[in-house]
């Protein structure tokens, strides 16, 4: 499959899913875009179009890109709770929930936040 297909497909899958969700200032949008080097998440009020809070795993450390997801989804935690947040629906951008992603979200989780 052509990078170009594989591109579409993955933008199908979440035009999919995003018709399905939607966040507000209760609950926002916790928005995962994974490049091939970086992860990156912001928490979203669908509502307003208002970024709450976001993190990325260039602003943390780690052995290596599931670690620093992981940490990142730790630090992004410690951001929702200092604004307030504590519940959020979690958007995996149509990528597949495994790796870099799942762990992004089980750091969110450790972190406090409800997913």
């Amino acid at each position: 499959m052509a990078r170009n297909e594989k591109r579409a497909a993955r933008e199908r899958r979440h035009a999919r899913v995003r018709k399905k969700i939607a966040g507000d200032a209760a609950r926002p949008r916790l928005a995962v875009y994974r490049s091939s080097k970086f992860i990156y998440a912001q928490l979203i009020d669908d509502v307003s179009a208002h970024t709450l809070a976001q993190a990325s795993d260039r602003e943390v450390s780690g052995a290596n890109k599931t670690a620093r997801a992981k940490a990142a989804g730790e630090l992004l935690a410690s951001r929702a709770k200092e604004a307030g947040i504590e519940r959020v629906v979690f958007d995996r951008g149509g990528r597949q929930y495994h790796g870099r992603v799942a762990a992004f979200a089980d750091g969110a989780r450790e972190g406090g936040l409800q997913i």
